[in-house]
């Protein structure tokens, strides 16, 4: 997913997301343990992208709020 897609879902979303393709990252390097080739080749090269934009992305918006006292 583009960041700009990212951007605009909502914090909840977001986590819903970060926990599926966790699942699918786990899953995808099980199958490269394994021996058995993937689908895609690319694709526990994208998930962990995709995840490090969702993280960048949740951090960001935690600084912005201003931390109550």
């Amino acid at each position: 997913m583009k960041s700009k897609e990212l951007a605009s879902m909502g914090a909840g979303e977001l986590n819903e997301k970060l926990q599926e393709l966790y699942s699918t990252l786990m899953k995808d390097k099980a199958q490269s343990a394994t021996g058995t080739p993937s689908k895609n080749t690319l694709s526990i090269r994208n998930n962990k992208k995709t995840i490090a934009r969702i993280l960048t992305i949740l951090n960001q918006r935690k600084e912005e709020t201003p931390e109550k006292k």
